[in-house]
């Protein structure tokens, strides 16, 4: 549908694409910082089992790829011939119905690129961990690539050489999986 001032949203649902980690990151610290930020009643940050810390750390990282997620489904979506629903329509389909029976089957390679690209994503988190928690509280968001990298210079070279096989494995293996199990449910058309 075309609305007016589409164009306005699309800029501001797509515009952390153009933001770096790092600034997306330190956005976050001052939103959710316990002295100055905006939620500084919800203690996010700071609690000692580091389960609130690993959710501000995710909630930092989803929307820092909230825009390409945004940029590549909605191209995913004008890619759909008007006509396929307009048939559909006429056969009688609901709004419901023609969502899940037409547009996700051929928007479906898009949505599998995304899955494979974000997942991927996830597994390379460093630069959001080191600027919102250096890695605490009490190393419960260090992930496999901050401990690569060692900032605190604990691990071994051979270790950290080792773990770094490991993510590659480990990366390799969960998007082989991806790919295997869920490009049997996507639909190509020409």
């Amino acid at each position: 549908r075309r609305l007016k001032g589409i164009k306005v949203f699309q800029t501001i649902f797509s515009s952390t694409v153009a933001t770096s980690v790092a600034v997306a990151s330190v956005v976050f610290y001052t939103l959710v910082n316990p002295e100055i930020g905006y939620f500084k009643d919800v203690p996010w940050l700071s609690l000692r089992d580091g389960t609130s810390a690993l959710f501000a750390v995710s909630l930092s990282s989803v929307w820092q790829n909230l825009g390409l997620t945004f940029i590549v489904v909605l191209a995913a979506l004008q890619a759909v011939p008007d006509e396929l629903t307009e048939a559909a329509t006429l056969d009688g389909y609901g709004a419901v119905r023609r969502f899940f029976r037409i547009t996700v089957p051929l928007i479906s390679p898009a949505l599998l690129f995304l899955a494979i690209v974000l997942v991927v994503s996830s597994l390379q988190a460093y630069a959001q961990i080191e600027i919102l928690t250096g890695g605490g509280p009490g190393g419960a968001t260090e992930t496999l690539l901050f401990k690569i990298a060692d900032p605190r210079g604990v691990r071994s070279l051979g270790e950290r050489a080792s773990l770094s096989l490991g993510l590659f494995v480990l990366t390799a293996t969960v998007a082989g999986v991806q790919y295997s199990l869920m490009s049997k449910r996507v639909t190509y058309v020409d």
